[in-house]
């Protein structure tokens, strides 16, 4: 049922429309709001009290004025027409498309806020993504089904990799089987999403998918820095729909890469500030928890379901503290972290992933199977605890000197050098096999005596004869 409400507007403050709750409306509907000028701005209903109501206007108020202002309500949540000719298509912040096509015909219609999932029906994520960047495939592998942040500062180049992430992400073939999807596999796509992003920064998002053959396979979502801060809340989930119409309805395996979640976080305070709500830490509302929950748990795997979708949300951290409520509220809800190091950045290591602080709290049951080889766990084992003690190492030599240092940990010192120059460091996407053999190089500096995770077997396989003395 849809009703038209004039003359009830009592103010107007940003995005934010205010009126007097004349009517029995359901909160987070869909609403149309018209000024003077006839244009139709899409809407949502985002608070209801006893005499008042709260809408959000997703689009300029500017022509708007209280006396003219009609709004239509259409009776029913926002919701968004998908069909499998999204990929390749690119979108505005409220799912619009914007490269210059026709409108997608769509199969079928789905709220935004998502469709309940019950846990029951959930599968643990177990099958493994090859993204090409070696830090995540060998130390902190992606399994299809999680949600996994990436952590970045600002002016790190977590666009760039977002980017990378996006053109080479592939399913790996099981093994003794042909192929799985392949790099462009219509088992595999990509929803990417820009959240309060600079138009240079969108079009570099859009080239650059375009340019390196990744965009016929994904469905761009871009919010602009100079849009409204609430159509900014709404970015994510018409991207979140779209990935899963296409993984639980379509059948796909759906990689959601959304970037930035700061920009969503900070938008949401704006927002939550403009209601009059109390404040919690650092003025974020106090159920900032729960509101990044709704958009992370929809990912997952599901039992009678071929599709999974898999989450990479990038943040950068408020002055790179990674206690920040943005930071801090994303790892309890997500399933590990990877971190990006200014420290490496800057002495010109890309993609300056910080190995140590990073973590995928899944890895261990997507690796070592028909999708990883079996010695892929022990390896990067072994490759951790040996950098963790070649940065042990650096801080001794900091103190006593190089030369201070007992053999060993001037091997570790070396070691830890060729790590990031060869395994953190890379200039094109390598294969987890090209990643693993780059890790088996390193290990061969080291005493064979200090290769505590690795069996005997797995040093007689891959390490040559008198390359790892004891």
């Amino acid at each position: 049922m849809r009703l038209t409400v004039e003359g009830a507007a009592t103010r107007l403050e940003g995005p934010l429309l205010f009126l007097k709750r004349t009517l029995e409306v359901g909160l987070y509907d869909a609403v149309e709001v018209r000024g003077r000028d006839g244009v139709a701005r899409l809407g949502r209903v985002a608070a209801i009290d006893r005499d008042f109501m709260t809408i959000e206007v997703l689009e300029s108020t500017s022509g708007l004025s209280l006396a003219d202002t009609v709004v239509r309500f259409i009776g029913e949540p926002l919701s968004f027409g998908l069909s499998p000719g999204i990929l390749g298509r690119v979108f505005n912040g409220v799912g619009q498309v914007i490269d210059g096509g026709p409108p997608v015909a769509a199969r079928a219609t789905y709220p935004i806020d998502g469709l309940p999932i019950n846990p029951v029906a959930r599968a643990m994520p177990r099958d493994f993504i090859e993204t090409g960047v070696t830090t995540l495939d060998l130390m902190n592998s992606l399994v299809r089904g999680q949600k996994l942040p990436l952590f970045s500062g600002g002016g790190l180049p977590h666009d760039r990799l977002a980017v990378e992430i996006a053109g080479h992400a592939r399913l790996r073939p099981a093994a003794g089987s042909a192929t799985a999807g392949g790099k462009a596999g219509g088992d595999f796509a990509i929803v990417f999403a820009g959240i309060g992003v600079p138009y240079d920064s969108a079009e570099f998002f859009r080239r650059s998918l375009e340019q390196g053959g990744a965009l016929e396979r994904t469905a761009l979502f871009l919010n602009l820095a100079s849009d409204s801060s609430t159509q900014r809340l709404l970015t994510p989930r018409f991207a979140l729909t779209a990935a899963e119409y296409l993984a639980f309805v379509e059948g796909k395996h759906v990689l959601v890469i959304l970037t930035d979640m700061t920009n969503y976080a900070e938008a949401l305070r704006e927002v939550s500030s403009s209601k009059g709500e109390i404040p919690s830490r650092k003025g974020f509302p106090g159920y900032m928890y729960s509101d990044l929950a709704t958009l992370f748990e929809r990912a997952g795997c599901l039992r009678d379901a071929r599709g999974t979708l898999t989450q990479l949300s990038i943040l950068t951290m408020p002055a790179d503290d990674i206690g920040h409520p943005i930071p801090d509220l994303t790892g309890y809800i997500t399933e590990g972290q990877i971190v990006l190091s200014r420290d490496l950045d800057r002495r010109g290591v890309y993609p300056p992933v910080n190995v140590l602080p990073s973590l995928s709290r899944l890895m261990k049951d997507g690796t070592g199977g028909r999708y990883t080889h079996p010695d892929h766990p022990a390896l990067s084992s072994q490759l951790y605890a040996a950098y963790a003690r070649a940065v042990q190492a650096r801080v001794l030599a900091s103190v006593v000197g190089e030369e201070g240092l007992a053999e060993t940990d001037r091997r570790y010192l070396a070691f830890g050098g060729a790590f990031e120059r060869d395994l953190v460091s890379q200039t094109a996407a390598r294969t987890l096999e090209q990643s693993m053999d780059i890790g088996w190089k390193l290990l061969a500096g080291l005493p064979k005596s200090e290769l505590t995770r690795l069996s005997d077997a797995q040093i007689a396989a891959h390490l040559p004869a008198g390359s790892a003395q004891a």
